[in-house]
């Protein structure tokens, strides 16, 4: 009993006592950052200022090619008896995708889609960054709040399709709307990725604001999920004169007391906060489930080139390693569910993702943003151990796998104006649930106009 109360104590103590000492130790200052690093091809040299007109093209004979690799992959191995998703993405699953991907997708079809709004790329610190950029279509007397919103990753720019509509017009009881900016982070998509290594969040952050600057947007609000929030949390935290408001649908903040309040909140679920005892997880369950689901954050973050030759050589195994996580990240339950969970989606729309890493050959440099996130250089900026005053705002969704009540938070985001608490969708919100996160991001936005005018006030 004794040595029961002993372990439980340093459980207890150890936690909170390296809490207390996080929470009284002054933050550092701000880093400085280059904001005309070069992350092109050789030399640094002038760039290209402007912007170009882009269209997704998918030739004949990348098609007919993929379409061979379908239909030409070994046999898949079964899976065991009596089992869903707890191995893995179940092969009994992936065999429909992949005949529906080559006999059922219509490319034509769905290249008009992606080709819907207006797409351009421009250089940026010698990168051709890829963007969508839509404005709202019905004029108003009140200029529109450009929005920028970043994926992450297995995401892409598609995340946001249904999303951007309902952003870009009016909406009763509110007056604006937005002018929408949706990049693809360097390395995905249709971005180019880093030439020499060091472009982490930190750098990205510097390339995105750079980007919203040659699109004339000296002030915006930023949203991101995922590496997108990684990204535009360390803009607010390095550009807060620019940044209106910070909206993120995964709020987290991985400082030096991060994990030892999520033990203790485990532990002591009403030490986070009474209300979200019921999303915090029991600490064997919490952990149990990050070690068991993290094996890909592992491998990307140290081997990245290694994963990348077999998921970028072979589409089943890319439908494999991306849907994984639209399966279990939207809902650790699907892991127990024979179909993944992924019944919730249309199959085109699944195909649509993995086409925007197929098509442009973007997986090994998307994996390598896990690598350049744990080096000296990414540790060296303090980044997360910086508050920043730009008023926040976090929706948290049903099935986020990682939450983060107010308390592991407001030590970063000092205004922390409102967590959303809403009773589905995961951990890709704008994809899965667009209605509840369009609305989200309608209400955060009309809070922070409302927080600079009574900062403006108080000045006058």
């Amino acid at each position: 009993m004794f040595s029961k109360f002993v372990i439980f104590a340093i459980l207890i103590l150890i936690p909170a006592w390296i809490v207390y000492k996080f929470n009284n130790t002054k933050p550092p200052e701000l880093p400085e950052v280059d904001l005309e690093e070069w992350w092109g091809p050789g030399e640094r040299k002038p760039d290209d200022t402007s912007v170009r007109s882009f269209r997704i093209e998918w030739s004949k004979e990348m098609i007919s090619d993929l379409r061979r690799r379908l239909a030409n992959h070994r046999p898949l191995t079964p899976p065991l008896e009596g089992i869903a998703h707890q191995y893995g993405f179940n092969t009994a699953t992936l065999q429909p995708i992949l005949d529906f991907w080559r006999d059922g997708y219509d490319f034509e079809a769905r290249l008009e889609y992606l080709n819907k709004f207006p797409q351009y790329k421009t250089k940026i610190q010698g990168l051709d960054i890829h963007f969508l950029w839509v404005k709202p279509k019905v004029p108003s007397s009140v200029p529109p709040v450009p929005l920028l919103l970043l994926h992450g990753w297995p995401g892409s720019v598609r995340e946001f399709y249904e999303a951007v509509p309902p952003l870009t017009s009016s909406r009763v009881g509110y007056d604006f709307s937005f002018e929408v900016v949706v990049p693809s982070l360097p390395g995905f998509g249709y971005s180019e990725a880093a030439a020499h290594p060091g472009l982490g969040p930190v750098d990205m952050a510097v390339v995105m604001r750079n980007l919203m600057r040659r699109l004339g947007h000296r002030q915006y609000v930023v949203q991101g999920g995922d590496w997108g929030s990684v990204v535009t949390s360390a803009m607010a935290t390095l550009f807060p004169d620019e940044i209106l408001g910070y909206h993120t649908n995964m709020p987290t903040n991985s400082d030096s007391t991060y994990y030892m309040k999520l033990i203790l909140g485990s532990l002591l679920p009403w030490y986070l906060e009474p209300v979200f005892a019921d999303r915090v997880y029991p600490l064997t369950q919490n952990f149990a489930d990050r070690m068991e689901e993290t094996g890909y954050f592992h491998l990307q973050a140290t081997k990245p080139d290694t994963i990348g030759v077999a998921i970028s050589d072979s589409p089943a195994g890319l439908a494999a390693y991306l849907l994984e996580k639209f399966s279990s990240a939207t809902n650790m339950a699907n892991r127990n569910k024979q179909d993944g969970g992924l019944s919730q989606y249309r199959m085109e729309d699944l195909v649509d993702i993995l086409m925007m890493y197929w098509h442009p050959n973007c997986a090994t440099t998307s994996f390598r943003l896990y690598a350049e996130s744990f080096t000296k250089r990414s540790a060296a900026y303090r980044i997360n151990e910086i508050p920043t005053d730009v008023p926040t705002w976090a929706l948290h969704t049903a099935n986020e796998p990682l939450f983060s009540p107010a308390s592991l938070l407001t030590h970063k985001y000092r205004n922390l104006i409102n967590i959303s608490l809403i009773d589905v969708g995961g951990h890709f919100a704008a994809f899965e649930v667009e209605k509840e996160f369009t609305e989200d991001v309608f209400r955060a936005v009309k809070e922070f106009r409302l927080w600079h005018e009574r900062n403006e006030n108080r000045k006058g």
